[in-house]
């Protein structure tokens, strides 16, 4: 427990698997903790419907150089794996070009570094993570694999690789022989894999952050329903946060709310270029395959992940805003990938699908620390694609310094202020 007298009370707005997971580790340490948010913990966004992988080495910013040959396609192909709709251009434009400019190698070098720093122990902050919330099975230790169709497709993703190594990633390359030991009925077109045998991954997204928010709450911790309006600030200090239905007062206040934290940091003079990744998975509950572990074709740029109840297609980055309605033509696209590798499975096309948004910044480093210029307000959002793996870390990085207690990590690398 804390040695202050007065415990401090902390509002984490945001009950994704981010704000539950630092909500719940501020209760360990003693903070007075509650969680805020318009819908119950891990229900329908990004926490629930991610493809579960926990990629401790994906240091590599989405922003590589040979990413941005990739471009022009975003934004004239409906059908290609990241999408820009016609309508969305003019909106998203400061974005891309803040994201072409993160792709120069010093840039380049700086996000992975960060990633690093954040990253590099996820799997065992998961593993004891799930442990502490009583669902240890749900952190599974097979590995991701990768699949290519030959060595030069490959080759494009050659920098990525080099990344993940030089920052002590276990990366094998396999032969067709080697792919078919781990995963036997992948479609022969795929003659080259690189596994990663160190990587984990989460059977089950939803039953993780419910399982997170439950012993947050038997931990004495509170859940509140509201959706917040404005942070309260009094004489450059957040005092609080005012919701539709009261006002949260609070010592220190944590903004978590995924892709829409930009909009309530906005009034205080943060202009933080923050989208959302508007992603798809469809979930077969009678696929008519087995496979052990996340596979992910590199041509398709998808997860196929065997969860506890389904086998869940994941994958395709669309950008769209908050406010735009789902795809469905997105979401079908997922069965003509899972057909790619996996020709055998069975599906009817008429799944209910899933859209959820993820928070992404252009260099993929995300925002998490204190506000400079504002006291008692602290930032933790921006994860892309790697919320899940990075929320555990997220917590362990900042609970101490929201506690004012010492803390081995730097965390100038993930500042708002750098977009200033």
């Amino acid at each position: 427990m804390m040695a202050d007298a007065t415990p401090r009370r902390v509002l984490v707005i945001g009950a994704g698997i981010v704000g539950l997971a630092l909500a719940f580790r501020l209760r360990r340490e003693g903070a007075e903790v509650a969680v805020v948010d318009p819908e119950p913990p891990g229900k329908g966004g990004a926490s629930f419907g991610n493809a579960g992988a926990i990629s401790a080495s994906s240091v590599a910013p989405l922003a590589m150089p040979g990413m941005l040959k990739q471009v022009p396609r975003m934004l004239l192909d409906p059908s290609a794996p990241l999408h820009v709709p016609a309508a969305y251009w003019l909106r998203a434009m400061p974005w891309l070009l803040r994201f072409v400019a993160s792709a120069r190698p010093a840039q380049v070098a700086r996000a992975a570094a960060a990633l690093d720093q954040l990253q590099h122990l996820a799997t065992e902050q998961h593993i004891d993570l799930a442990r502490e919330v009583g669902a240890p099975e749900l952190i599974r230790m097979t590995g991701n694999l990768y699949l290519y169709r030959s060595r030069e497709q490959m080759r494009k993703d050659d920098a990525a690789w080099d990344l993940r190594r030089a920052y002590g990633a276990r990366v094998e390359v396999l032969d067709r022989n080697g792919i078919v030991e781990l995963e036997p009925e992948a479609a022969p077109a795929y003659q080259v894999g690189v596994f990663l045998p160190d990587h984990a991954w989460c059977a089950s997204p939803a039953r993780y952050a419910h399982a997170v928010a439950s012993a947050f709450l038997q931990g004495g911790g509170e859940i509140r329903r509201d959706r917040i309006k404005a942070l309260v600030v009094t004489a450059g200090r957040v005092t609080g946060a005012q919701g539709d239905a009261q006002l949260h007062r609070a010592d220190e206040v944590v903004v978590a709310a995924g892709a829409w934290s930009a909009k309530l940091v906005a009034p205080l003079g943060y202009r933080i270029p923050l989208e959302t990744q508007r992603g798809y998975h469809v979930n077969l509950v009678d696929p008519g395959i087995a496979i052990r572990r996340p596979v992910v074709p590199a041509d398709r740029k998808v997860f196929i992940t065997p969860m506890e109840t389904a086998l869940r297609v994941a994958g395709t980055v669309e950008f769209g805003g908050l406010d735009r309605a789902p795809d469905e033509h997105r979401a079908r696209l997922l069965y003509d990938d899972l057909a790619a590798v996996f020709p055998q499975a069975r599906f009817t096309r008429k799944e209910p699908f899933w859209m959820g948004h993820r928070p992404c910044l252009p260099d993929s480093v995300p925002v998490i620390g204190p506000a400079q210029r504002i006291g008692g307000l602290w930032f933790a959002f921006g994860h892309g694609h790697l919320g899940l793996t990075g929320s555990a870390p997220t917590a362990r990085m900042l609970a101490p310094a929201i506690l004012g207690r010492p803390a081995n990590q730097d965390l100038a690398p993930f500042a708002a202020e750098r977009f200033a």
